[in-house]
């Protein structure tokens, strides 16, 4: 599907567009003053905390459809949860955020955290349970189909490979360095595919397929199915293919499943089954990457963030430079 051919939502108009960089600047600035310091939870709690004042300030009736957990596992910005100024009276919207992608990369100080979100109307995002997700995904500029996560590794490589125009040797593979992807990782080295990896992060590492400076074709392997939400309302955005397919470990995982209504435990998702309609994504970073820049502190009193924030129905993009007072 055409991203510019998505009709304009009348419930997201232009100015919550640049509202919701607001929001995520808010988190981004808040986490940065935890960079280097170690503590994932306090950097966590801080953009939490900010993000939902922030949201707080805006004239909508919104839903946290992707968020930092349930109820009972999260104090604040739960799924579930109403965020907005204007409960019952303004526009209903549903949100999937993170308000720290990169907690471990911010208590280390590490490259591409962010802090992100995205909207749309209501249900127009995947209500994902927070298990992990497999995740296979490409830029613009592909024949529909050419990815597909039925079929291996090596078959994806040689489909995007040929449709490139470029032996599989030349394709650039981009990978959560973990474990659990050894044997991936080996696969794709077997065929001469260079291999970046990534410490944490995903959601960076998809919309990298979408940015030709990365020199990153394909994003592979498991992460959270809260970021491949994320990672797809992006795409919606710019554009590029994704799937998706949930990974239910235990009994527990797939009730919780089932209790945000996914009945069809073995589906293969594809883009607009995980982010349709009009929607908006936008992105702060909290340390320097690929994507963003990082919050800056500059002598005197002064800050600065770097953002983008993108429209699916107008396939705009907009860089956003902040210069902002300290305290």
């Amino acid at each position: 599907m055409n991203d510019r051919a998505v009709s304009a939502s009348h419930v997201l108009d232009r100015v919550l567009v640049l509202e919701m960089v607001r929001v995520t600047e808010a988190a981004a600035i808040a986490a940065s003053k935890l960079i280097g310091r170690g503590d994932e939870k306090a950097a966590d709690a801080a953009a939490v905390a900010a993000m939902r004042r922030a949201f707080d300030e805006l004239a909508i009736d919104g839903t946290v459809v992707i968020g930092e957990g349930e109820r009972d596992e999260a104090p604040m910005l739960f799924i579930g949860e109403k965020v907005g100024g204007a409960p019952g009276k303004g526009p209903k919207i549903d949100i999937a955020l993170d308000p720290l992608e990169g907690t471990t990369i911010t208590a280390k100080a590490g490259p591409n955290a962010l802090a992100v979100l995205a909207a749309a109307e209501e249900g127009c995002l995947l209500n994902a349970p927070d298990v992990y997700m497999e995740k296979l995904a490409v830029g613009p500029g592909y024949p529909e189909g050419v990815i597909d996560l039925a079929k291996s590794a090596t078959d994806n490589v040689k489909a995007v490979a040929a449709a490139k125009g470029v032996a599989p040797n030349e394709i650039i593979v981009c990978v959560l360095e973990r474990p659990r992807h050894s044997a991936l990782i080996a696969e794709l080295r077997a065929l001469g595919c260079g291999v970046v990896l990534i410490g944490d992060g995903d959601v960076a590492g998809v919309i990298a397929t979408t940015d030709p400076n990365t020199t990153i074709d394909i994003y592979m392997g498991s992460g959270g199915a809260p970021e491949g939400v994320l990672a797809a309302a992006a795409l919606r955005c710019v554009g590029g293919q994704f799937n998706g397919k949930l990974i239910f470990r235990n009994d527990d995982e797939r009730l919780r499943a089932r209790k945000w209504g996914i009945e069809d435990l073995d589906r293969i998702y594809k883009l607009e089954d995980l982010a349709k309609g009009d929607c908006i994504f936008a992105a702060t970073g909290v340390t320097d990457g690929s994507l963003l820049e990082g919050v800056k502190y500059l002598k005197g009193d002064r800050m600065t963030t770097e953002s983008v924030v993108m429209r699916a129905s107008s396939g705009t993009i907009r860089w956003v430079k902040g210069d902002h007072r300290v305290g």
